[in-house]
């Protein structure tokens, strides 16, 4: 055992350290001392607290200790992975095929006269239509289409896949054909018309009825879409614990399950509705264009294309706004943060 001093050195006696102004540590590498100066050459997995500290051993570079100017090497940054230049062209020119036709229809908009040609007799009418035909198609997909998003996220089907697709078909299927296909199922002499119009008297072409089946129609899968990505993502947790406290199929499904996909049934019926003040082929082709009963504003686009081109840019800019609105209103969804 030997006495302290200010200068010493524990060579002879690796297991034990003395405090002082300077230390060196050289043959008992398990053992480090504070000091205002402090060298760990042999021990590189451990740190002291000094008011300048030098890591010498380069084999442990992912210990870092805490000075106030380490001098171990700064890991990169992040950075992100940008396309080739080439490809970087090509999507910008993308971009631009999206909103040149916005920009030509901004720029050609009778902004002075807007106010008149909104309130003609013949575009309130189609206005009144399309939000009588709008509001009852997404009212039907809601009332419809929830259903079918809890069968499709809660039950396991046999041919899950195939009823998929045909959930989704419409959100494919050309305007026209689907037009085509409602009147030849529900038309007076369709497969399921006919028995409607022998039965209880009614017909579906040609009416404001028909122009809503239209709309609903194509309308749908977006709101089944929205709400069954909601419900799976959602799980069935919550539901487990409430019919473990006895709460019973409808309680869960009004007091647990709807309150959680609250917001994603918002988003469907917003999509729904904004689909259905769109349609054009189908109300064509299933509905007809009366006046007062099946012409929306998008028919009503059309026929101004040919006797009043300014009309028809204003009602473009009508229907252009609502769909805006409802991006706008669903921004969270679809915009990355």
């Amino acid at each position: 055992m030997s006495a302290p001093d200010d200068n010493h050195t524990s060579a002879d006696n690796p297991g034990h350290a003395a405090d002082a102004d300077t230390h060196t540590s050289a043959d008992n590498p398990g053992h480090a001392a504070d000091a205002d100066t402090h060298t760990t050459a042999d021990n590189p997995g451990h740190a002291a607290d000094a008011d300048t500290h030098t890591t010498a051993d380069t084999d442990n570079p992912g210990h870092a200790a805490g000075t106030d100017n380490p001098r171990a090497a700064d890991a990169p940054a992040p950075t992100v992975s940008r396309p080739p230049a080439a490809l970087t062209v090509v999507g910008f020119v993308a971009l631009g095929l999206l909103a040149l036709p916005v920009v030509g229809l901004v720029q050609r908009a009778p902004w002075s006269s807007l106010p008149t040609l909104l309130g003609e007799s013949d575009v309130l009418d189609a206005l009144r239509v399309s939000l009588v035909v709008s509001l009852f198609a997404a009212g039907a997909c809601v009332v419809l289409g929830l259903p079918l998003a809890l069968v499709l996220a809660r039950r396991r089907l046999r041919f899950g896949g195939v009823v998929r697709a045909v959930v989704m078909l419409p959100m494919v299927l050309p305007p026209v054909v689907a037009g085509t296909a409602l009147l030849f199922a529900l038309g007076r002499r369709g497969l399921v018309g006919q028995w409607l119009d022998s039965w209880f008297g009614v017909s579906l072409p040609f009416t404001t009825a028909g122009a809503v089946v239209a709309a609903a129609f194509v309308a749908l899968p977006f709101f089944v879409v929205t709400v069954e990505a909601a419900l799976r993502q959602a799980g069935d947790d919550l539901d487990e614990a409430a019919a473990t406290l006895g709460a019973g199929a409808w309680a869960t499904l009004l007091h647990v399950t709807l309150p959680t996909i609250r917001p994603a049934l918002a988003a469907g019926t917003a999509l729904a509705w904004a689909r259905a003040v769109g349609e054009f082929g189908a109300t064509l082709t299933f509905a007809g264009n009366f006046p007062g009963r099946t012409r929306t504003l998008p028919l009503e686009t059309y026929l101004a294309l040919e006797r009043n081109p300014e009309s028809a840019v204003a009602i473009s800019l009508v229907l252009m706004a609502v769909a805006l609105a409802v991006l706008v209103t669903l921004r969270d969804r679809w915009m990355p943060r």
